[in-house]
């Protein structure tokens, strides 16, 4: 699946933008409460967030759950540590 990410979280001061995104999932009529990820590369920054998670149904109402990675770009390997 493709899409857009809206976020209202950011520590920038630069204006945040919707930004891109791109993601798979296991298709709902194999398994209930199927798996998925995605990437956002985001619009407004030298970073790519990576989300995975799982869909669950509650009452009729879709729930996501989910984990994710952010990595911010750096000038040097030496520097990797604070990149993640």
């Amino acid at each position: 699946f493709t899409g857009t990410y809206y976020t209202a979280v950011s520590a920038t001061q630069k204006k945040i933008l919707p930004s891109p995104l791109v993601g798979s999932q296991h298709l709902p009529n194999q398994k209930n409460n199927p798996t998925f990820g995605f990437t956002v590369n985001w619009s407004f920054s030298d970073s790519t967030t990576v989300f995975t998670g799982q869909c669950f149904v509650d009452k009729g109402r879709e729930v996501l759950k989910t984990m994710w990675l952010l990595r911010s770009r750096v000038d040097d390997a030496k520097d990797d540590w604070k990149a993640t």
